[in-house]
């Protein structure tokens, strides 16, 4: 029997610029196949997600739950498990910890968009949200772009205090700003990781910024106002994460802008120069079990 990797474990299989790197592999890789993930609405009014994905030597199945009002039950937004199999024989080789997965991979893939696409990456690095992903978000940006300075935007002055009492334990220099809009005058590095219930950023980001927009992965949900997305289309470039997005990016569905005619990461791995322009990069990320599969490989590995 395969034991389950505690969140620790998991989070030591998984080091940011090497979950990156196998995420830009996984991209290169013929042999993935990643079905549409099945979303049940629960009776409380939160989600299971079902997400199987797999290659020539790995198959995985995520299966977590999304509570959006957790919080105020002391309780994870995300919960669950990622089973991971080997391919050719089926026997199960893995048990890791979802939200520890869904946390570092998250923050993984919006590394590799920066690595590819960011017009500068020395910072300010600014992050709105100082929950889970704003916290693996800081750390990835940190060990994989070597970011020496965050600004922290949250609707909760204690979450904000905690992650920037956290950034400069990590030696950063970090404050926590009250006005995230007025703060991205002076930030060329952005992570929205909101909780996506209503508009959070209505500014426009400086013309050399890279935005990770990852709060948002509903056609419901949206972090960033319509008449900036709309702006950031016709001045930068718009970058989705998968062709799930098509569906599935709120803020940028919401804006009315054609989401099926953007580039793709995979698309900006195979070519990046052919991506590369003047003007703001927003990379709008919704999540893929690609990732997970991705994070498995990694794990078995190491």
């Amino acid at each position: 029997m395969t034991l389950p990797l505690t969140p620790h474990q998991t989070a030591d299989a998984l080091p940011y610029a090497a979950l990156a790197d196998e995420i830009e592999t996984l991209l290169r890789d013929p042999g993935v196949v990643v079905p549409a993930r099945t979303v049940q609405a629960l009776a409380g009014g939160g989600s299971l997600f079902v997400m199987p994905a797999a290659d020539a030597r790995v198959a995985i199945t995520k299966l977590i739950t999304f509570i959006p009002d957790n919080a105020a039950r002391g309780l994870p937004a995300i919960q669950g498990d990622i089973v991971v199999f080997d391919a050719v024989t089926g026997q199960r080789t893995a048990l890791l910890d979802g939200p520890t997965v869904t946390a570092r991979r998250t923050a993984a893939v919006s590394l590799l968009a920066a690595r590819l696409l960011a017009p500068r990456t020395d910072g300010p690095l600014l992050i709105v949200g100082a929950g889970v992903q704003g916290r693996s978000h800081l750390e990835a940006f940190h060990h994989g772009l070597g970011v020496r300075e965050v600004w922290v935007a949250s609707r909760g002055a204690a979450s904000a205090d905690a992650l920037v009492q956290h950034a400069r334990g990590l030696g950063l220099r970090a404050q926590h700003v009250v006005d995230a809009d007025a703060a991205l005058a002076h930030c060329p590095l952005v992570v929205s990781c909101t909780s996506a219930q209503a508009v959070a950023l209505r500014a426009r980001p400086r013309t050399d910024a890279f935005v990770a927009a990852v709060g948002a992965f509903t056609p419901r949900m949206v972090e960033w106002a319509p008449e900036v997305c709309r702006w950031l289309a016709g001045q930068g470039l718009l970058v989705v994460d998968t062709r799930d997005a098509d569906h599935e990016a709120g803020d940028l569905l919401q804006a009315g802008i054609n989401v099926p005619a953007l580039a793709t990461l995979a698309d900006v791995v195979r070519d990046p120069a052919a991506h590369r322009r003047s003007g703001p990069v927003f990379f709008k990320s919704c999540g893929w079990a690609g990732w997970d599969l991705a994070a498995a490989r990694l794990a078995l590995r190491r």
